[in-house]
């Protein structure tokens, strides 16, 4: 994937991340309430240094159900401490003694009944602390940079986690448009089709901070009302939809892209496509996939943005909204490693 751009220009300062699972924390926060009835348990669970899907099949083999009835919210990864939702279909069998589930690396904070299975997305926040390690660079510089982002959002870039290591998902999704590769299982064909479709994503908001489009709107735009996936078309621009924009209320989208279509007209449409068109053959076979047109915002507003100095450390604490990379704000301030 080539180089995308930075909404601040490229950082100065450089610093290092996940040194230990403890300098990334995560707490999920849930977009509704359970209810405390039903044949659901819902459990949240402190784990260190596992990722979402290995808690989930422990969970099953305790529980003695099958994978199909553990539901989540949203994966996390295995390099951080995270408190995160699982819920567990229990019709019909006793609940177990969840303190018997705890170990070194999982603890059960919380249990509470609901009467459906947790779905995917019903994240209302992922609540973020950070500690960047060994920052060396220009301290007043990254203060800046902490104040735009906390005044004027980030990009809402797809994080490199999403095309696997060494970007396996685009390439395999690349031997599946040339017909290198047979059908894959479905859940790496999922996978493969994901990363395509945030590739080409990245690639149009990467293009729009070229124009300096991303977080201003132009003509034929699809824009998003911020805290929801809402979304409506403008054909012109006026001073009203400028001071919305400006305001964080709503959001310049970008495609994610399948068939149907396109949402967009005009400005908006022409920069899309001439951006997308050297990868025909991705979208052409998105197309066929059977996936349609969507639209992702181009910016994040990052909530309660807060910092501070530790010695040479520098602890981050923000909330983002679900669907959204903390290595996107994270890229805006330091080159990190990690």
């Amino acid at each position: 994937m080539p180089q995308l751009l930075y909404a601040s220009g490229l950082p100065q300062a450089t610093a290092v991340i996940r040194s230990q699972p403890e300098d990334f924390l995560v707490v999920e926060e849930l977009s509704f309430t359970p209810s405390g009835n039903g044949q659901h348990v819902y459990l949240l669970i402190d784990k260190r240094g596992l990722n979402t899907e290995a808690v989930a099949k422990q969970l099953a083999r305790f529980a003695d159900v099958r994978q199909v009835a553990i539901g989540y919210a949203g994966l996390k990864d295995r390099h951080a401490i995270t408190r995160q939702w699982f819920s567990l279909d229990l019709a019909g069998k006793p609940e177990p003694d969840w303190s018997s589930f705890n170990s070194e690396n999982i603890q059960v904070v919380e249990t509470i009944r609901h009467d459906r299975k947790l779905k995917r997305g019903a994240i209302r926040y992922n609540h973020f602390q950070i500690t960047l390690r060994q920052f060396k660079g220009d301290e007043q510089e990254l203060v800046q940079r902490l104040a735009t982002v906390r005044r004027s959002g980030v990009p809402n870039f797809f994080g490199e986690q999403r095309f696997g290591h060494d970007e396996n998902n685009l390439n395999q999704f690349e031997k599946l448009v040339s017909r290198e590769i047979k059908q894959p299982k479905r859940h790496l064909r999922g996978l493969y089709l994901s990363a395509a479709r945030s590739c080409l994503f990245n690639l149009v908001l990467s293009q729009r901070i070229a124009n300096q489009t991303w977080n201003t709107p132009v003509n034929g735009d699809v824009l998003m009302l911020e805290g929801s996936h809402s979304v409506f078309s403008v054909d012109a621009i006026n001073e009203e939809i400028i001071q919305r924009v400006n305001a964080l209320d709503i959001h310049p989208t970008g495609p994610m892209w399948g068939s149907g279509t396109p949402m967009t007209i005009s400005d908006a449409l022409d920069l899309e496509i001439r951006t997308l068109q050297p990868h025909q053959p991705w979208c052409e076979f998105l197309e066929k996939a059977g996936l349609k047109q969507e639209r992702r915002a181009l910016r994040i507003k990052v909530g309660d943005m807060r910092w501070e100095w530790q010695g040479d450390d520098v602890v981050l604490k923000f909330k983002l909204p679900t669907g959204s990379y903390a290595t996107a704000v994270l890229r805006e301030l330091v080159l990190y490693g990690g």
